[in-house]
């Protein structure tokens, strides 16, 4: 499984590993949203039906429904598991931030920390992305790595940088994502192929400008190419925090999917490592958006 996440392949409900595509949920219409014309026109048998009347439902243009047995994933599900995987992010975080000061005397361990931290969450994450089925125990590990990255990194902005900056970046985190569930939900925002193909494309030229903008801050100094300060460093900000946006309602279209045909229950969890990884994004650009507006007071 790939995915579409911006920093690790998201993870999907393709056709390859037997989940529901973006785009193969058809309406009550009939073909499936954003596929008029391409090879992925006709509706898919859900993978998961075990009744012999699945594959006419779908050829009448009936929403895919998932068998009446047990082990399936609900809502109920996707929102327990999120809830653990940011839970244990959040308490991890907590404890960093109160351990671990960033003071002149201890700043450099603290951030020596955090930094180990977070490579090891983006190892167990790209193992986790490349697996065909979801480990807990990475997704978990992964949430607390990552808690104890984003509790020094926020301290560090928020005491030495712009005070109150941590509480700024969750509120606009919350905000972003009540908006794009409300959008979602509205139907303002159709997840079709179109879409799915702009934003990795959106993506991947915005990462390719990160690593040379890294590259050139590394071995010529400085900020690089100016990517991540001064007004530059806020135009990147926003788009990130757009393209942020934009996989929320990837993730909540991977969500409605996999339980209108059916996916196994396990597949929560990696619905949860989905949400969560889409979400520490959004707040990191936050907090480099606070950051970037109080350095140039």
């Amino acid at each position: 499984m790939r995915s579409s996440n911006p920093v690790f392949s998201r993870r999907g409900f393709s056709r390859d590993n037997g989940y529901a595509g973006f785009n193969t949920a058809p309406q009550a219409g009939g073909a499936a949203v954003g596929t008029q014309g391409s090879p992925y026109a006709q509706p898919q048998a859900n993978p998961y039906a075990t009744n012999p009347y699945a594959q006419q439902d779908l050829q009448q243009g009936a929403p895919p429904q998932a068998p009446v047995t047990t082990g399936r994933m609900t809502m109920d599900d996707v929102v327990l598991r999120t809830g653990t995987t940011l839970g244990i992010l959040i308490v991890t975080a907590a404890l960093s931030w109160a351990l671990l000061p960033v003071d002149d005397a201890n700043i450099s361990r603290s951030y020596g920390i955090g930094i180990g931290a977070a490579l090891i969450g983006m190892v167990l994450a790209f193992v986790q992305s490349f697996k065909r089925k979801a480990t807990p125990a990475l997704i978990v590990s992964y949430a607390a790595f990552e808690g104890v990255f984003l509790g020094v990194i926020s301290s560090i902005v928020d005491n030495r940088i712009a005070n109150g900056a941590a509480m700024q970046a969750v509120i606009g985190t919350l905000a972003v994502f009540a908006a794009v569930l409300v959008a979602y939900k509205a139907g303002w925002i159709r997840v079709n192929r179109r879409f799915y193909g702009f934003v990795m494309a959106a993506t991947l030229g915005f990462l390719l400008l990160m690593v040379v903008n890294m590259l050139f801050a590394v071995f010529g100094g400085g900020d690089g190419l100016g990517f991540r300060s001064g007004g530059l460093g806020i135009l990147f900000g926003v788009i990130g925090v757009l393209l942020g946006a934009c996989f929320l309602a990837l993730d909540f279209k991977q969500v409605e999917d996999g339980i209108a045909y059916g996916a196994p229950k396990e597949e929560a969890w990696l619905a949860a490592f989905g949400l969560t990884l889409t979400l520490v994004w959004i707040y990191m650009e936050f907090l480099r958006l606070v950051a970037i507006l109080n350095s140039s007071d």
